[in-house]
């Protein structure tokens, strides 16, 4: 699927102005986890979405050329993590290329559903693929929540000018 930019704009200019106007856009940051067939795998991700409430549905995205992407493309549930404020630097992990996500410091453990759960977010949630949707580059996964937490504590991280940031009183 190729968008054509409206009448005036040009590809490039469409682009610049997509990723100029999303900087400005301040979102929660989570990482997204899934079992796969060489171990675990997750990444981060600021396109996290309540879709339903009954069921409890939820969306993401993910790219189609990410490390993650096999693992998540046949993957029958997904975990799903809220980052607070002092998870920085497992944000940066988790959005690093290469990086060995799973290895130390990371804390994690085999959740339900098999999923990789990590330790020490402010809730986590383990949902039920139902479906990939074609979006560009991207898939939109949409999934119904079947296990979760939120006994973590602390103020949400968020992702605002291209830096990982947290709230300001």
């Amino acid at each position: 699927m190729t968008t054509t930019p409206a009448p005036g704009i040009s590809r490039p200019a469409a682009d610049d102005l997509f990723r100029s106007v999303f900087r400005r856009h301040a979102a929660g940051v989570a990482v997204i986890t899934a079992r796969g067939g060489n171990g675990p795998a997750g990444f981060t991700a600021t396109s996290l979405a309540s879709v339903s409430a009954d069921p409890p549905m939820l969306s993401f995205g993910v790219g189609t050329g990410s490390s993650s992407w096999p693992a998540v493309a046949i993957a029958g549930h997904v975990g799903v993590h809220i980052l607070g404020e002092h998870q920085r630097e497992l944000a940066a992990t988790f959005a690093r290329r290469g990086a060995d996500r799973f290895g130390p410091p990371t804390a994690w453990r085999e959740g339900p559903e098999g999923v990789p759960v990590l330790d020490g977010v402010l809730a986590w949630l383990v949902g039920r693929v139902v479906a990939r949707v074609p979006a560009g580059d991207h898939r939109v996964v949409l999934a119904e929540v079947v296990h979760g937490d939120f006994a973590g504590s602390g103020r949400p991280l968020l992702y605002h000018q291209g830096r990982f940031t947290g709230l300001r009183d």
